[in-house]
């Protein structure tokens, strides 16, 4: 029994050490630090840009889903046609939150006009959820 305990506690002794000195040499690896231990690069929960937005099928469905529901919450009022989302950035949260910069139209005035929708999504649920959606504010 006291030899079981002793390895037990030997085993978890060394886990303990690798857990403490392996993410410094990750860290190393990766470059992700630099001298004086500032973090550069990507940070957990940051936004990133999502690329090839144009042809990326999951986000071009996330803006013409929060258009259509841009147009089921409104009552009346001009209601807006998806053209295609020109920007997107992804976040982890508790799910994943898209910024989404959508080109639409009104259904019976010409000219697109772009607009921001924020959308968090949660896989595990089969849920998404549009937060905001708003004219964008010029540049």
């Amino acid at each position: 029994m006291a030899r079981r305990l002793l390895g037990a506690c030997g085993v978890l002794l060394a886990a303990v050490l690798l857990a403490a000195v392996a993410p410094a040499r990750a860290d190393e690896r990766s470059g992700i630090r630099q001298r004086g231990g500032e973090y550069r690069g990507r940070k957990v929960g940051a936004r990133t840009e999502v690329r090839d937005v144009e042809r990326d099928g999951e986000v071009q469905e996330l803006g013409r889903f929060s258009v259509a529901e841009y147009n089921r919450r409104r009552v009346g009022g001009e209601r807006l046609e998806f053209g295609r989302v020109v920007a997107a950035q992804r976040q982890v949260v508790s799910g994943l939150k898209y910024y989404l910069r959508v080109a639409a139209a009104a259904e019976n005035a010409g000219g697109e006009r772009v607009f921001d929708a924020v959308v968090v999504v949660k896989p595990w649920l089969e849920s998404r959820t549009l937060l905001r959606f708003a004219p964008a504010a010029p540049k």
